[in-house]
Parts: structure tokens; C-alpha cells; sequence
């Protein structure tokens, strides 16, 4: 029988042990110079060091390290919608950051339910990420706060970060969002292009984000005497779906002398704009449309939607450092400084009126 070598026979898993005593080094070096440790390695060792693990086929035991270390190399993100691209393009975001560091991204999905993201909260403290961030917008008046609260400081006491996207009333590390006052921007923009009669889809008032959005809004038109009138604010879901519910009713109901339609997210503002043409109307030229988050796939759709543009990978970026700075005055002030303003980008969907 052919010799297939140590690794041919080998029964069991090489350990750490093995991998050191193969290149001559000492198990410190061996384990500096594959887990990444931040004291630096002789470059003739790491290589010795590699080359073993390699013939020897060694898998780092990362549950053991995790319980060695307190925490492990991963960061857990939780997003309320894994489909929905203001998501995806945070989480781009956060694993090219990660990837920097040597860090490893697993995610959950939320489903925008609170009692969801405590139950996964609880499960993620289990595999001791060293980072947690919680993208998704908080809910106003949460009965599970408390208890999410109890959950995020044991998590820390044990050496995890905790970072909230967007704004949260809870005692952790925060990257604020501009969402007000975006939303604010859009409004003097579109009045800057001769709309004064507004419609406006909006998600589930509990919902922070939506309720920034839409108060930021409203703002935005009262600076110039304008209104955002009770009968002509549509609550839906959150979603594509959503927008084009909102926006049927919203025909069904008779749009009057609507000229504009804000939908709180892009998402939103594309199910509207199906919704429309189903109507036998087309978007920006029979009603403007506008949505918020200028995720990639506005630039596509016809018409190119007026949105406001939040840097959504660099927001995800952000957050995985603000999670690593070492001490809380620093992330205090990474999170002040942070660049993650908002922009009006106006596009076809919003046709300047009388042009």
C-alpha cells in the first residue's frame, strides 16, 4: 500500500501542540502566529509556522478559543430584512471592515420584530461574538427594551461590544443617522421645484425611522408654510410590498390634486410607482415620485427616482469601528464625528413643474 504520508495517517485532528512541535517553535508562537494576535511574530517563525499547520491540515478550534478569550473572531450583525437593499449595502459595510481586521460576519435576520431580535440576541451571546450591531430601527415604546437592555450589558461584562445603527435610547455604543434631517432636505428641495401639494407613505408609527423620517418632513414644508395634510399620510408595511398597498389605497381613495408622493425608503417608493402604472398613470409625469436611502437600484429603475442618499456602506463600516475603539470616550467621539450626512439627489421622478 502506498504511503500517503502523516497526514494520510493520521486518525486524529493535529492539535496546536502538533503544529508547534512540527516547526520548532514554542506553542506561543505557533498560536500568535495563526490566530492573529497583535504582538508581532517573527516572519521566518509565522511562515514555519504556516507551512506545519498546512501539512499537518490544522483547523483552529475556534469554540475553544472563544471560550479561552472570553469572545471569538466573529461580529454578529442583525438586519430586520436580509432582501431589503439598505441592509445588504450596510452589511457590504461591515464585512469589508471586518475582513481588515481578521473578523468574520455572521447575520441574523430580525424580521422588524422585537421579540425576535431579543430571542437572537440571546443566542448570539451563546457563541461569544466580539461584536454585536443592531441595524435594524429601533421600535418606539418597546415592551422588550428592558430585557434587551439586561441582555446587550451581560454580553459586555464578558468582553462583547455592543453598537446600535440609528438612534436607540439604550446605553450602548450608537452611529446616529441623519433621518430627520434628510428627510427635512427633501422637503425644501421639492418645494424648491414648485411642488406644494404632498402625499406621503410612511411604515408602522412605532417604527423610529419612519417616524424621524415623516417628522423631518413635515418640518421641511412648514419652513415654507407648506403641509403634509392627515388624510393624504398612508401607514404600511415597510417594505416594496408595502408601498405599493399604501399607494393603491392612496388611488383608491382619490389622489385630488396630489403632485408628489414621499415614500419613506426606496423600496417603498418603487412598489408606489408599480402601483401607479397600474393605475394607468405614469410616475413623474401624472404624480412625482420620491423615496430615502438611494439604495443602488434607484439609478435603474424609469423613472430614476429622487431619493436621498445615505452612505449606507460606510455607515456599516463606521459601526464595526466604533464597536473596536478601545475606550468609550474614543467611540464617543468616532460616533459625533462620523461622515454618514445625507444628500438630495434629484433625479426624473420629480420633474422640476413648469419646465
Amino acid at each position: 500500500m502506498a504511503d500517503g504520508g502523516p497526514q494520510s495517517r493520521r486518525s486524529t485532528p493535529a492539535t496546536l501542540h502538533d503544529v508547534a512541535r512540527e516547526a520548532g517553535v514554542s506553542l506561543a508562537t505557533a498560536s500568535r502566529s495563526l490566530n492573529g494576535s497583535a504582538r508581532k511574530v517573527n516572519e521566518e517563525y509565522r511562515d514555519r509556522v504556516l507551512a506545519a499547520a498546512a501539512k499537518l491540515a490544522y483547523t483552529p478550534n475556534l469554540s475553544a478559543q472563544a471560550v479561552a478569550r472570553g469572545t471569538s473572531t466573529t461580529v454578529a450583525l442583525l438586519v430586520a430584512d436580509i432582501a431589503d437593499p439598505y441592509f445588504s449595502s450596510i452589511a457590504a459595510g461591515v464585512v469589508g471592515a471586518a475582513g481588515d481586521d481578521r473578523l468574520i460576519v455572521t447575520m441574523a435576520e430580525t424580521k422588524r420584530d422585537a421579540e425576535r431580535e431579543l430571542e437572537l440576541v440571546r443566542a448570539m451571546r451563546g457563541q461569544r461574538p466580539r461584536v454585536m450591531i443592531l441595524s435594524g430601527s429601533r421600535i418606539i415604546g418597546d415592551p422588550n427594551a428592558v430585557a434587551l437592555e439586561a441582555e446587550l450589558t451581560a454580553y459586555e461584562q464578558t468582553g462583547g461590544r455592543a453598537v446600535f445603527i440609528s438612534e436607540s435610547d439604550l446605553p450602548f455604543r450608537t452611529l446616529p443617522l441623519a433621518n430627520r434631517a434628510g428627510a427635512r432636505d427633501l422637503a425644501v428641495e421639492l418645494q424648491s421645484l414648485g411642488y406644494r401639494r404632498f402625499a406621503a407613505l410612511t411604515g408602522p408609527e412605532s417604527l423610529r425611522t419612519a417616524h424621524d423620517r415623516i417628522a423631518g418632513f413635515s418640518e421641511g414644508l412648514a419652513a415654507s408654510g407648506g403641509l403634509l395634510p392627515d388624510d393624504r399620510l398612508v401607514r404600511s408595511a415597510f417594505t416594496r410590498d408595502g408601498g405599493y398597498d399604501g399607494m393603491r389605497r392612496l388611488l383608491e381613495a382619490g389622489i385630488g390634486d396630489t403632485q408628489v408622493v414621499f415614500a419613506l425608503n426606496d423600496v417603498m417608493a418603487m412598489g408606489a410607482m408599480s402601483a401607479i402604472r397600474d393605475a394607468g398613470l405614469e410616475p413623474g409625469r401624472d404624480l412625482a415620485v420620491a423615496g430615502f436611502d438611494d439604495i443602488p437600484t434607484v439609478r435603474d429603475v424609469t423613472p430614476r427616482l429622487t431619493s436621498v442618499r445615505m452612505p449606507l456602506e460606510r455607515i456599516g463600516e463606521q459601526a464595526l469601528r466604533l464597536a473596536l475603539d478601545d475606550e468609550a470616550d474614543a467611540a464617543s467621539a468616532r460616533a459625533a464625528s462620523a461622515d454618514v450626512s445625507t444628500e438630495v439627489v434629484i433625479r426624473e421622478s420629480t420633474p422640476r413643474l413648469g419646465a
